[in-house]
């Protein structure tokens, strides 16, 4: 019987280009395959032993001949390659239109709106990489306390503000304030508090970021999980990326190692229900900076703790682990890439080495642990369970 639902996802750890990525500029994406080649191939013994390299379509991990876990590739259906719409269509949520983009900075009537509400002006407002904005703007906003706004290819609106300048108690209230007004046409998927430190020249992002997400148009299995009496417990930004909503209990992290570290104390508790986890780094510190090398380190090193998590299992527990879009660090440009993500499941209860080829639509993995659960079925998806389950 399965109690509890593990649920790690690896962010932007994509696995080569969707048929549709043409019309995003990825063609030549593959996040682990073209990270491997760069870096001379990639050390990932436990992932390989759940069956990684046994993917359709892997490249650059080894197979493993008597896989112990089971694996596929996902397709998302959803239009989009950003956190949140990988996130919401893994509960259940079908985006049929992408969310809004600003290429060439927002209109002039949301910055002024925004300035009159917050009561601070406004440099920036352009795409921009979030280490080199701060390197160009960041002596400016020190000596004005004008905030730093920008976005990327994604739908976002980014502020940021130094520490000691702009109290984080204030940064949040500005994205509160954002949040509320971008809507409708303007409604993007995520208003992100960017709060850094550091003097000029030496500037660094501090872990105070927090996502102020849209609320999901409609439920998600971690309503359904949590309308039942079951608990989720989110690790990093889950609770960020759905708001709250369905989460009976949050914890945010420093780091991918202080995540996975998060996620064992969840796993060494006796509570039932789902462990949702997102590790960032991946996406935040190497994928959007090219960081190809970094990137590659990090994979090993989630790779070590994974025989950790693997060790703290209980009997009734399950793992699944996946990745919600790709940042190839090593193709041109500093944003997400369209692509298939891996897939793995592990658990006493579950099959071994069972290859569940390309599977279209995030949502089946929120379907699975709606049927697993004995919930309703969530609006979109069809659960595998029978596929990999003894």
């Amino acid at each position: 019987m399965i109690e509890r639902v593990i649920w790690i996802v690896l962010d932007s750890v994509g696995m080569g280009a969707l048929p549709d990525a043409n019309k995003y500029g990825d063609e030549m994406s593959n996040t682990i395959g073209n990270v491997s080649e760069a870096v001379g191939g990639l050390n990932l013994p436990n992932m390989e032993k759940l069956g990684l390299g046994n993917i359709d379509g892997m490249k650059g991990v080894k197979p493993y001949e008597n896989a112990i876990g089971c694996y596929a590739r996902f397709q998302e259906m959803s239009n989009g390659k950003d956190t949140t719409t990988g996130h919401w269509e893994m509960g259940g949520v079908h985006l049929k239109q992408a969310f809004p983009t600003y290429p060439n900075g927002f209109p002039s009537e949301i910055i002024n709106e925004f300035e009159s509400l917050t009561g601070r002006g406004v440099i920036g407002n352009k795409p921009a990489s979030g280490t080199a904005i701060l390197d160009e703007l960041g002596e400016e906003h020190i000596k004005t306390g004008k905030i730093i706004v920008y976005t990327s290819a994604d739908s976002v609106f980014q502020i940021a503000a130094h520490e000691d300048v702009v109290p984080l108690e204030e940064l949040y209230k500005m994205c509160e304030i954002a949040r509320a007004m971008l809507k409708d046409e303007h409604a993007v998927a995520r208003v992100i508090a960017r709060p850094f430190i550091g003097d000029v020249g030496n500037f660094v992002r501090t872990p105070n970021r927090r996502d102020f997400s849209l609320i999901p148009p409609h439920d998600t299995v971690l309503d359904g999980l949590k309308n039942s009496g079951s608990n989720v417990m989110a690790v990093g930004k889950i609770e960020d990326i759905f708001c709250g909503r369905g989460v009976t209990e949050a914890v945010h992290t420093k780091d991918n190692m202080d995540g996975v570290d998060k996620t064992l104390e969840y796993i060494r508790s006796d509570k039932k229900g789902l462990i949702f986890t997102n590790l960032v780094d991946f996406d935040m510190k190497w994928g959007h900076r090219n960081d190809f090398k970094a990137y590659g380190k990090g994979l090993e090193e989630f790779d070590s703790r994974v025989a950790e998590i693997l060790k703290e299992m209980k009997d009734s527990d399950i793992l699944f682990i996946t990745a919600d879009h790709g940042c190839d660090p090593t193709v041109p440009g500093t944003d997400h890439t369209r692509e298939y993500v891996p897939f793995l499941a592990y658990g006493k209860a579950l099959k071994e080495n069972v290859n569940m080829g390309t599977r279209k639509g995030f949502y089946d993995m929120g379907q699975t642990i709606a049927e697993i659960f004995n919930l309703e079925k969530v609006k979109n998806g069809e659960s595998f369970l029978k596929e990999i389950v003894k």
